[in-house]
């Protein structure tokens, strides 16, 4: 999963907006964004290719409720993406928002 931070004004909690990663490609053009290869080694992913679902999306308070540390460590994440990239998924989130109202769902 992919985590968009976001600070409200006004409230005291982080609302996070989180996208999901998958295998499968996409079935529109501009629903996702392909994970480079670099990418998903810099991560520990596996090597089949994954797309961020820019189309979809949960928000919730961060921490939220559903998150889980990562096997025996005491952490949520795999590791930071590297902004230029970064800045791809949250263009193409906004890109696909304001073309075609994303799916976000509030998980709180």
């Amino acid at each position: 999963m992919i985590v968009l931070t976001a600070e409200r004004q006004g409230e005291a909690a982080t609302v996070v907006t989180v996208l999901p990663i998958t295998h499968s490609p996409p079935l529109a053009p501009g629903s996702a964004v392909e994970i480079p290869a670099a990418v998903k080694r810099h991560l520990g992913l596996d090597e089949q290719p994954s797309w961020v679902i820019v189309a979809e999306g949960n928000e919730f308070e961060w921490p939220g409720y559903d998150l889980r540390k990562i096997g025996g460590e005491d952490r949520f994440h795999y590791g930071f993406l590297p902004p230029r990239f970064f800045n791809r998924i949250v263009e193409a989130f906004a890109a696909w928002h304001r073309a075609n109202k994303a799916k976000v769902i509030s998980r709180d």
